[in-house]
């Protein structure tokens, strides 16, 4: 069974480092799962997921668990043509304003903790990937925001630069500290997979 935290509302600044634009997003209510998604069997993160994979993933899980899914996918491999209805009770990719503002659990700092303690990375890791949760949760109780894989979140990165390359967050095991930073932002196409990037479930509205 997915335990899912529930995360309050807000507002959360995000940052483009390389443009240094910024832009503030409010946050309703929602929950997110505690950990990413694990290897059935397992405690270890799912990785080599793309984007793709990663909705196709979440409505099969809402189905499993007879919830609404959320997504509607065709048959575009850039993937632009999947429409997520954000108010089906199914699970979902958190957007990336969500994503952030639910890692940093009220914190305006780097990491919600000192790194060794939080999270899984080059410095720590031993240079592979590590079973969820072993490391202490931010203050609202979500374990792995930071380091041992990175995250998709819903978002396009930048549509007028980037076309279809969606959004990854929170950094992975193999990662330097400056990778593992709250607000830290990654992309790619929806088809790319890699040994260090997975997801975590959401779902709109509270329990």
């Amino acid at each position: 069974m997915t335990v899912l935290i529930e995360v309050p509302p807000g507002e959360i600044v995000l940052r483009d480092e390389g443009t240094r634009a910024e832009w503030a997003v409010a946050v309703a209510a929602f929950r997110l799962a505690a950990h990413p998604v694990t290897v059935p069997g397992t405690r270890l993160p799912v990785t080599e997921t793309s984007w793709l994979d990663a909705v196709r993933l979440c409505n099969r899980f809402s189905a499993e668990a007879g919830l609404t899914p959320c997504y509607t996918l065709g048959d575009d491999p850039d993937g632009l043509d999947v429409s997520c209805d954000w108010t089906a009770d199914g699970y979902r990719l958190p957007s990336e304003a969500e994503w952030e503002h639910a890692c940093r659990a009220g914190s305006a700092a780097a990491r919600y903790g000192e790194l060794d303690e939080i999270a899984w990375y080059r410095g720590n890791s031993g240079g592979e990937l590590r079973e969820v949760a072993e490391k202490t949760p931010n203050a609202w109780g979500l374990y792995d925001m930071i380091g041992n894989v990175w995250e998709w979140c819903w978002d396009r990165y930048d549509p007028a630069v980037y076309g279809p390359y969606r959004v990854f967050r929170g950094g992975g095991w193999f990662d330097p500290p400056r990778g593992c930073r709250a607000s830290c932002r990654r992309k790619s196409h929806p088809t790319f997979r890699v040994d260090d990037l997975g997801f975590r479930l959401a779902r709109s509205g509270t329990a």
